[in-house]
């Protein structure tokens, strides 16, 4: 006879036999246990069940014993080969900062984010962390600061465990990519690059390069040059003095045994210069302190020997740690690094290439050297002796005047040294660097800038690099012709901030991501690495004709972001010949496709597609454009209407 109640009971006793067994067979795995090399963070490294600073794990005071501490920014990339159970941590800002940092955490699952603990900091209570992983093949580990910088963001994943119903999680290590070169070489045939407009105040001393590639000897000409203005036929250089305003239309020609090369060339004589962004280099991002009289000619000597300067390149700046303090009369003098700045400036004039410094608003530089309080016109007059053709004006101690400054006080220092520029004899370009405050591109052009930073200090790391490009969005209407957004320098090349140079720690698709988005943002162009060590994957990012004219376009637009998906951007810049160039970003962790529709661009019709870093035409499109884009990459495109 059937016992109905007994059966049950047999088949619930089944169940859960079934699921002790099921949850027999998952096994757990702390994170720490794991190859911790794997994690790529913005600063320092990760430690095995310790803080970034190497001390237990604590967090809002509670202790921890197991799990691992690293650093916003940080990815940690585990495989799973879709057979996770759950990952659980307790998560949190380590004690050994106090009350500082602020940080986000997240885990995602195939790309798809599962937990997110929103910004936490310091001293808060940990939070627990519980997801499921069902089908997962890859989980991320992230942690982010919290949009205000990275300072103090020690960041703890403690207890992490990852639950596997069979086999093991596997750290990954960021993939390898060949540092390939997308930019043909130049033909031996001569062709002239640079901008096609140069703007100069009158009575200023004229120094201008043509830049030019092909076969050497060149010899140089100009047709519409203006009188007051002479041309070495042997190096192209223009120099001269223009006495009166006016627009000058002029037509260069270069020529070798192989041909000519003929471009147009806009002179503006008037009150605005630097009608393009500046194209230079810089010393603070490779030499910090540790720069020297003697580095500074090396890198003029580097930028005419690699032949950067037949692109355009021009300024050769000298950043902090110059100055000495002052004479008898309150001049500012240089330091013993630095024993004869004229000669250093004629030097660098003699090559073709104009040359820049660097002071402060308050009584003291960054780096704890003179500044220019109450002696701006003094050094004004002292940088025009010397024949210095730029100037970076870093906020610093100008903080100790105005601790906590209200706009017209942010504005003061820079309205004071512009005047003071005003009255000098000779261009200077003036930078403006205080890191974006008070919405500095609101205003920097009504302090007549030229250029202004719009951020914090970068660094050579994924996060800040494309955290810091890719925040320009929204301040594209506040650029133009003489007055440009600053994101800051280049960190391509071998970099170091002192004496010890290293290569960038940029992966090669992420230094193609850098370029072309600061071309595309219409940036200043500094390159902040040691120019006696350019390789050819470097050289291949710096010469490539196509994509720096996209920087130096007449027009004088900054891109603007015209659509958004995911980790997915595509930014568009017009340029004076009417076409436009688009820039497809991917900053997620894996190849994506990218596309851009016509309608985000507002343009109709069939359109040429040229790839810039590859100079090569991709054929004709007539709604959209659509492409693989590698893993922190980008395709540079330029849309133009199809004949």
């Amino acid at each position: 006879m059937y016992n109905k109640p007994l059966a049950t009971l047999q088949l619930v006793i089944t169940l859960g036999a079934l699921a002790l067994s099921g949850a027999a067979r998952a096994e757990n795995f702390p994170v720490a246990s794991l190859d911790l090399r794997s994690v790529d963070q913005e600063w320092g490294e990760a430690h095995r069940d310790k803080s970034v600073d190497n001390h237990e794990l604590s967090i809002g005071g509670a202790k921890f014993s197991g799990g691992f501490g690293t650093h916003a920014h940080s990815t940690l990339r585990i495989a799973l080969g879709g057979h996770g159970e759950r990952f659980t941590a307790n998560v949190g800002v380590d004690d050994e900062v106090g009350s500082r940092g602020s940080i986000a955490f997240k885990v995602i699952g195939d790309g798809k984010t599962l937990w997110e603990s929103g910004v936490m900091h310091g001293r808060e209570a940990a939070k627990s962390v519980s997801v499921g992983l069902e089908g997962v093949k890859m989980l991320v580990l992230r942690v982010d600061d919290a949009g205000d910088g990275i300072s103090f963001d020690h960041a703890d994943w403690a207890d992490a465990t990852i639950a596997m119903t069979q086999g093991k999680p596997e750290t990954i290590a960021m993939p390898h990519e060949a540092a390939v070169v997308l930019t043909p070489k130049s033909p031996p045939t001569p062709a002239i690059h640079g901008a096609q407009v140069f703007g100069v105040r009158p009575g200023s001393p004229v120094l201008l390069a043509i830049p030019a590639t092909g076969e050497r000897p060149l010899e140089f000409s100009a047709r519409g040059l203006p009188g007051g203005l002479k041309l070495d036929a042997k190096s192209g250089l223009i120099t001269g003095v223009l006495e009166k305003p006016g627009v000058y239309e002029v037509k260069l020609r270069a020529r070798n045994k192989l041909g000519k090369s003929e471009r147009p060339l806009k002179i503006v004589c008037g009150e605005t210069i630097a009608l393009t962004p500046p194209m230079g280099w810089n010393s603070w991002n490779v030499f910090g302190c540790d720069v020297t009289e003697a580095k500074v000619r090396a890198a003029a000597d580097a930028m005419v020997a690699s032949g950067l300067n037949s692109h355009g390149w021009t300024y050769i700046n000298i950043d902090d740690c110059w100055e000495g303090g002052r004479d008898a009369e309150g001049n500012v003098i240089s330091n013993e690094k630095f024993p004869d700045m004229k000669a250093l400036a004629d030097y660098v004039h003699s090559k073709g290439l104009r040359i820049g410094l660097y002071s402060s608003p308050g009584p003291k530089t960054c780096a704890g050297r003179e500044g220019s309080y109450q002696h701006e016109e003094q050094d004004a007059r002292r940088y025009a002796q010397w024949g210095f053709d730029y100037l970076k004006y870093d906020w610093c101690s100008y903080g100790n005047i105005a601790p906590r400054p209200n706009l017209a006080e942010m504005q003061k220092p820079y309205e004071v040294m512009r005047a003071a520029l005003a009255k000098a004899p000779r261009d200077i370009v003036f930078s403006l660097c205080q890191y974006g405050m008070g919405n500095v591109w609101e205003w920097g052009a009504q302090v007549n800038g030229n250029c202004w930073r719009t951020t914090g200090d970068i660094n050579d790391s994924w996060y800040s690099m494309s955290g810091i490009g890719f925040e320009q969005a929204g301040h594209e209407k506040y650029a133009a012709p003489g007055h440009w957004n600053d994101p800051d320098m280049l960190v391509v090349g071998y970099v170091g901030w002192s004496a010890n140079v290293r290569p960038t720690k940029l992966t090669p698709n992420e230094q193609y991501t850098h370029i072309s988005l600061w071309c595309l943002l219409s940036a200043p162009l500094l390159i902040g690495c040691d120019m006696t060590k350019l390789d050819d994957f470097t050289l291949n990012l710096l010469t490539n004709d196509e994509v720096l004219e996209v920087n130096q376009d007449p027009l004088g637009r900054q891109a603007a972001r015209v659509a958004k998906n995911g980790q997915q951007e595509v930014w568009a810049k017009d340029l004076a010949d009417g076409s436009k160039v688009v820039g497809l970003f991917n900053r997620d962790e894996d190849e994506a496709t990218v596309k851009v529709n016509w309608s985000d661009l507002g343009i109709k019709g069939r359109r040429g597609v040229r790839d810039l870093w590859r100079q090569k035409d991709l054929g004709k499109c007539d709604d959209e454009f659509q492409t693989s884009v590698p893993r922190h990459g980008v395709v540079l495109v330029n849309l133009s209407p199809a004949k």
